[in-house]
C-alpha cells in the first residue's frame, strides 16, 4: 500500500500543515536530508516532525493502515479539506522532490521505474545508513531561523 487517507474531519490539536515530512530524528542521514530540503525550499512550503514526536504519533494513529515497523521517511500532504496522503519509502522522497522548484522537481520522472524495482534500493539504503553515516544521541534542536516550521 502507498498512500491513504483519512477523515476529513482532523482533532483540533492537529497542528496546521499542508506538507510535512516525518524523519528519523536520531538518524544523520535523515537530518541531513531534511537540512537539504530546508536549503532548496525557497517558499518554506514544508513542516517536518521527528518519528520520535507526537506529531508523528497523531499522523499514525489517523493512519492505523501503515505498519508499525516501517524504517522510512514519511510525506503527509494535507488538502484544505482536512484529507491526508501519506507517502513512504521511494515515493516519498519522489513526492517531496515534487514539490520543490526546478531542476529538483524532475526527479520525479524515476516514478516511471516502478516501486517494486526503487523501494529495494531504498530499503537496502536505509538497512546500512547507522553504520554508514552515524546516528545522534536524541532529536537535534533545530536553528532558531526554521525552528518555527518543526512540529513536536
Amino acid at each position: 500500500m502507498e498512500a491513504s487517507q483519512a477523515e476529513p474531519q482532523l482533532p483540533a490539536t492537529t497542528p496546521d500543515f499542508e506538507r510535512l515530512v516525518l524523519f528519523d530524528g536520531v538518524c544523520a542521514v535523515c537530518d541531513r536530508t531534511v537540512q537539504w530540503i530546508l536549503d532548496h525550499d525557497p517558499d518554506n512550503l514544508f513542516h517536518f516532525s521527528p518519528l520520535q514526536g507526537e506529531t508523528a504519533r497523531a499522523v499514525f494513529e489517523r493512519h492505523p493502515e501503515v505498519p508499525d515497523d516501517l524504517d522510512t521517511i514519511f510525506f503527509v500532504r494535507r488538502s484544505p479539506d482536512g484529507t491526508e496522503t501519506l507517502s513512504w519509502f521511494s515515493t516519498a522522497l519522489l513526492d517531496i522532490a515534487g514539490e520543490l522548484p526546478a531542476p529538483w522537481r524532475y526527479l520525479t520522472a524515476f516514478r516511471v521505474v516502478p516501486r517494486v524495482v526503487r523501494d529495494p534500493f531504498y530499503k537496502g539504503f536505509a538497512a546500512v545508513r547507522y553504520k554508514v553515516f552515524g546516528k545522534y544521541e536524541s532529536c537535534r534542536i533545530p536553528d532558531p531561523e526554521v525552528e518555527d516550521r518543526f512540529l513536536g
